[in-house]
């Protein structure tokens, strides 16, 4: 499952940290950094869900 949740984070960053973790303050983060540069955001997402 956790290999499904990275390639969704790859394409949609924001989705990946969504279904990881729901609407919480690391959802808005990765917005955030989504917006800002989609690196940033991809990164982010893997992090989160290789953490849990």
């Amino acid at each position: 499952m956790d290999f499904l949740r990275i390639l969704i984070a790859i394409l949609l960053p924001p989705l990946g940290v969504f279904l990881q973790v729901g609407i919480g303050k690391h959802f808005w983060i990765n917005i955030l950094l989504t917006i800002l540069g989609y690196i940033p955001g991809i990164v982010h997402a893997v992090y989160i869900i290789a953490k849990k």
